[in-house]
């Protein structure tokens, strides 16, 4: 989610949700309990979507499928060790696919 004050945003939702920062960081927000959706709060980037692949196996596989179903794979400047890909649904909204593995 797209937020002005990351700390301040954190402190919220953690507050809010019942979650607790993932490894201490502001931004990054799970349940307690570690499962269930995790939060992710952003000064820089657009409110997207990040779906989880257990591995770099399964992202491409879940790439794959969402393609089929008729997403895009968007033109992006990834980083050297990227651990997404980025997409795009039927609408235009971007959404990534991660390797959690990594």
């Amino acid at each position: 989610m797209h937020v002005a004050d990351l700390r301040r945003a954190t402190d919220f939702w953690s507050g809010a949700l019942g979650y607790q920062r993932r490894s201490g960081r502001d931004g990054v927000l799970a349940p307690a309990s570690g499962d269930g959706p995790m939060m992710f709060l952003d000064e820089d980037d657009r409110t997207h979507l990040d779906l989880w692949a257990a591995n770099a196996a399964e992202q491409e596989a879940e790439v794959a499928r969402l393609v089929s179903l008729g997403a895009t794979r968007v033109e992006w400047a990834y980083p050297p060790d990227a651990d997404f890909v980025v997409l795009a649904d039927p609408e235009g909204n971007l959404f990534c696919v991660v390797d959690a593995g990594r």
